[in-house]
Formats: C-alpha cells, sequence, structure tokens
C-alpha cells in the first residue's frame, strides 16, 4: 500500500501542478478564462476517455508495468507543458501527461483493492491519500519554482514522477504477488451496470464542481486583488484536507456504509462553495477546507463503490469512475470558464455550487453497494 500510495502522490503531483501553472500561462500567453480552463480539459480528458480502456486491459490481460509507465509519463509531460513556448504545446503536453494518469490509476486502484482484502474502503483511502498529497503538494511546489527559476524551471516537475517509476519498476515483483490466482479474479456477484451509472452522474456532476474549484480559485484571487502564491495556497489547503477527510471517510464507510458517508458529504458541499464566495477572509478559506474534506475524502469511497457495483471488472470500474465521469466533470469545468468570460468569475463560482447540488439529487437514489447477503439453508441432521 506505501508503494502504491507513493506512486499515487507522484502521478497526481504532476496533475495538481497544472492548476498553479495557469495564471503563468495566462500572462504568457494572454489567454482568456475559458482557454485557461480548457488546459485543464485538456488534461481530464486525456486522463479520463481513454481510462476505461486501460482499465478494461488490466482486467483481461493484466498490465503491472502501467504503474511505473503511467507515472514516468504524467511527470514528464507536465514538466515540458511548463517549459513550452507557445500555448498549442502546452496543451500537447497537457494531454501527454493526462495519459500517463490514465495509464496509472486503473492499475493502482485495481492493486490497492486487491491489498486491502476486507477493508476495501480503509485501503482505497490510504491509496487515495497519495494521490491527495500529490495534488496538494503540486501547486505548492510549482508556484515558488516558477517564481524562482521562470516557466523552464518547471522541468524540475518531472523528477517526482521519474524517482517513483524507478522504485515501481524495482518493485514490480513484489506487487505482482498480491494478484490473486486467475480463477480467483471474477465475483460470484453480479454486476449492477445501472446503479454504476448512477453514481457516474454523481461523480461527474461533483467533479463540475470540484474541476470549477480546483481552476477559478488562484483566478478568483488574482481578481481579488490578492497574489498568485495566495490563490496557490488556499489550492493547497483544500487538498491537504481532503488528505485528512480521506483516511477519516474510509473508516467510517467501511464502519457505517458507503452510502452514507457520500451523501453527508455531499450535501454539505455546496453551502462551503457559497461560504467561500460570499463571506471570504478566514471563513472562507476554512469552507474552502470543508469542501476539500467533502469531496477528496469521499473519492475513495466513490471508487470502492464503482467496484462493489461492478465486482466481475474492477479495473474497468475503476477506470470508469476516476476517469470517464471526472472527464465529464472537466467539460463541466470549461462551460463555467464560459460564464466567467460572459458574466463574471463570481457566477462560475455560483454554477459550481449549483452542479454539487445536482451531485447531490442523484446520490440520494444510490442503492446500497454491499453485496447482498443470502441467507443458507442449514443442513438437516441425519
Amino acid at each position: 500500500m506505501a508503494a502504491l500510495s507513493s506512486g499515487h502522490l507522484a502521478t497526481d503531483f504532476a496533475n495538481g501542478a497544472l492548476p498553479a501553472l495557469l495564471p503563468f500561462f495566462v500572462d504568457k500567453f494572454d489567454l482568456s478564462y475559458t482557454l485557461a480552463a480548457a488546459a485543464v480539459l485538456a488534461s481530464a480528458v486525456s486522463s479520463s476517455i481513454i481510462q476505461p480502456l486501460f482499465g478494461l486491459w488490466s482486467d483481461r490481460r493484466g498490465a503491472i508495468w502501467l504503474l511505473p509507465a503511467g507515472v514516468a509519463l504524467a511527470g514528464i509531460g507536465i514538466g515540458l507543458a511548463a517549459a513550452a513556448p507557445s500555448y498549442p504545446l502546452v496543451l500537447v503536453c497537457v494531454v501527454i501527461s493526462g495519459l500517463g494518469v490514465a495509464a496509472f490509476h486503473p492499475e493502482g486502484s485495481k492493486f490497492a483493492a486487491f491489498a486491502g482484502g476486507p477493508r476495501r474502503a480503509s485501503a482505497m483511502s490510504f491509496f487515495s491519500i497519495g494521490g491527495n498529497l500529490g495534488f496538494a503538494l503540486g501547486p505548492t511546489v510549482a508556484t515558488p519554482l516558477v517564481l524562482a527559476l521562470g516557466l523552464t524551471g518547471g522541468l524540475l516537475l518531472a523528477v517526482p514522477g521519474l524517482v517513483a517509476a524507478i522504485v515501481l519498476l524495482a518493485l514490480i515483483p513484489f506487487l505482482g504477488s498480491f494478484a490473486p490466482k486467475r480463477r480467483n479474479v471474477e465475483s460470484d456477484q453480479p454486476d449492477r451496470p445501472g446503479a454504476l451509472l448512477l453514481l457516474l452522474g454523481v461523480i461527474a456532476f461533483r467533479s463540475v464542481a470540484w474541476f470549477g474549484l480546483i481552476t477559478f480559485v488562484p483566478l478568483w484571487e488574482v481578481s481579488l486583488g490578492h497574489s498568485k502564491s495566495q490563490g496557490s495556497h488556499l489550492l493547497s489547503l483544500m487538498l491537504l484536507a481532503g488528505g485528512v477527510g480521506t483516511l477519516v471517510a474510509g473508516q467510517l464507510a467501511d464502519r457505517f456504509g458507503r452510502r452514507p458517508v457520500l451523501i453527508t458529504s455531499t450535501a454539505a458541499t455546496a453551502p462551503l462553495i457559497l461560504v467561500f464566495v460570499i463571506v471570504g477572509g478566514v471563513p472562507g478559506a476554512i469552507a474552502l477546507a470543508g469542501v476539500g474534506i467533502s469531496v477528496i475524502g469521499t473519492f475513495g469511497v466513490t471508487m470502492v463503490m464503482s467496484q462493489e457495483y461492478l465486482p466481475r471488472h474492477i479495473g474497468m470500474a475503476s477506470g470508469l469512475s476516476i476517469g470517464l465521469s471526472i472527464g465529464l466533470g472537466g467539460v463541466g469545468a470549461v462551460a463555467l470558464g464560459a460564464v466567467a468570460d460572459s458574466i463574471d468569475l463570481r457566477a462560475a463560482l455560483y454554477g459550481a455550487a449549483a452542479s454539487a447540488l445536482i451531485a447531490l439529487a442523484l446520490a440520494v437514489l444510490l442503492p446500497s453497494s454491499r453485496p447482498s447477503r443470502r441467507l443458507a439453508v442449514e443442513p438437516v441432521a441425519p
């Protein structure tokens, strides 16, 4: 779990560095809010649309080599994006980084499920916290690095991914020992695609709110007259708080059930976004941390629910839950960027809160993801 979580950290470190780079790209290439959000869309789509295909490949053949390959590609792509001389090349490099993210996640989450045993939600939370910390460290490291060395210095953002790739490559035989024998991989529980589709809707609409915040929190702070570092610090606060929430949510989900934890956290998201926008200041920062706890904290929970709704294809389920549905959230973030250009940033952030309310309405309709327990007929004593 430590190895998998560390790989997740390095992968999402590359992913998390992108929002912190956006204000620098806006200045360098004179971008509109819509074009700035398009970079996030390029990352989200490339890391999501193809991700279910990696999951399908993993289910059918196994592809443990995707662990080191994915994290290396994610790091190299974001490093090259920072130093790219034109905005189109930035988008190309962001797509390359996104493909690395897409390659790592289904295989990583599948092996986290194998290693978790009966405490799958807790294990998935431990796996997720690596990604949460990586996403939080991305802007924390990227902003001072670029301020000190310029965008060319952003090439150093590739280092964590390359180091993690070397470590995972060396650990492939050890990690491979956790994979069950092929005959034991399939579950005797049926797939429930309808329930999974509903869950993907919850994740997608919640992702619109999430990507809206990731994209516009740094730009919102700049529009208020604050420094670029202020926006990155708030982004890191939200992400680090989410890391703490991840550990708590996994324990609660194993104890009280996945669905109640998901509904409670989703219900808190929209009000907290409104506090951040309307009140601001210290209460707004605390509210933003609460958004991180609510959204990121249940990231592992939704991943486990997807695997339990589709127990015979857990790689595919992982790819859909952290891939395709989140990619749709990235599309929504571009729509919010258009709202910001046509109206203002405040309206776009209100749109993010509205999207969280839609996610709540869908979450209430979700069935339990726990396998049904059928009573066995006791044998009659002779």
